[in-house]
């Protein structure tokens, strides 16, 4: 049977005088309509145009954040940007004729009015040789060929996930670095015996490496080491711990300035035509009614 009522507050009641109605403890459910979900933002808007929050939300996949509000400002204020450049647009009676990518896709209507906009009103200088000479001077350690080492090691492979069984290798691995360290002759011999890396068949030889051949830790172990040497302790990597030995080491040489003088005059002519855009953008801002957002401020996107 199922209990409609407590018994023991309706006898409770009756013990007090009260009534003694046996639906005193009824209550009638609460059929409101609850109110709607407010929004995430408040109204934002373009010189009379509005921005749909909708449109927000589908925009906010396009800006990783560290959390939901900021992905919503980010996309709030690059919709608001590309509002003002399609007004533009629409001003200046621009008609685009859409363009297809590298990989055949074609840009919507707006897109192409927003490119031409750009194009159209957006101008940026070229480097001069000067400029580049300056640039190349002031960052000389960026013009380096990169270092290559001719390595060979020794792997014990551990599970990232598995504490109990990593600990236990890593006992392992430095008992056989100490081995090794007192006869470093026999380092290939211990690579074909204990290694689990493909290298084993050849005592353990990786060949040449470069920047980015090997995951960081392995890397950065290799940069420490002198030609010859082998680690006293295991590189601990997520594969597991690895026995170095350094064979050779080929330091990076400086670029001559005439091999990067290209490259140089590319990145000055894009840093110059992205702060052009910017301030274009924030005329744009500055001309125009923007409400429910600040695009202009020191965490808007014209100041970055």
């Amino acid at each position: 049977m199922v209990t409609l009522f407590d018994k023991t507050q309706n006898a409770s009641a009756a013990g007090n005088g009260g009534p003694q109605d046996s639906y005193s403890g009824y209550r009638e459910p609460d059929t409101k309509v609850p109110p709607r979900a407010r929004p995430v933002l408040g109204a934002i808007s373009v010189n009379g145009v509005a921005i749909a929050e909708s449109d927000i939300l589908a925009e906010a996949q396009n800006h990783p954040a560290d959390n939901p509000g900021a992905a919503l400002a980010a996309a709030a204020r690059a919709l608001v940007v590309r509002q003002l450049l399609l007004q533009r647009a629409r001003e200046l009676d621009l008609l685009a004729a859409p363009q297809a990518d590298g990989d055949g896709r074609l840009e919507t209507a707006e897109d192409a009015a927003i490119r031409l906009v750009i194009e159209r009103e957006v101008s940026a200088p070229s480097a001069s040789e000067e400029e580049c000479r300056r640039f190349y001077d002031n960052n000389r350690e960026k013009f380096r060929s990169a270092p290559i080492f001719e390595a060979s090691h020794i792997l014990l492979p551990a599970d990232p996930t598995d504490e109990g069984a990593r600990a236990s290798r890593r006992i392992e691995a430095e008992r056989l670095a100490a081995v090794i360290a007192g006869h470093p002759g026999e380092f290939a011999t211990m690579a074909r015996t204990h290694s689990a890396c493909p290298s084993a068949a050849s005592g353990g030889n990786l060949g040449q490496l470069t920047r980015g051949s090997t995951v960081a830790a392995f890397e950065q172990a290799l940069q420490r080491m002198e030609e010859g040497e082998i680690t006293r302790a295991p590189v601990e990597t997520r594969f597991g711990f690895h026995i170095i030995r350094l064979d050779r080491r080929i330091d990076g040489e400086q670029l001559p300035f005439d091999l990067v003088c290209r490259r140089i005059a590319g990145w000055l002519e894009a840093s110059a035509w992205s702060k052009a855009v910017s301030q274009f953008i924030a005329v744009l801002a500055t001309d125009a009614t923007i409400t429910g957002i600040d695009v202009t401020g020191a965490d808007g996107p014209l100041r970055q």
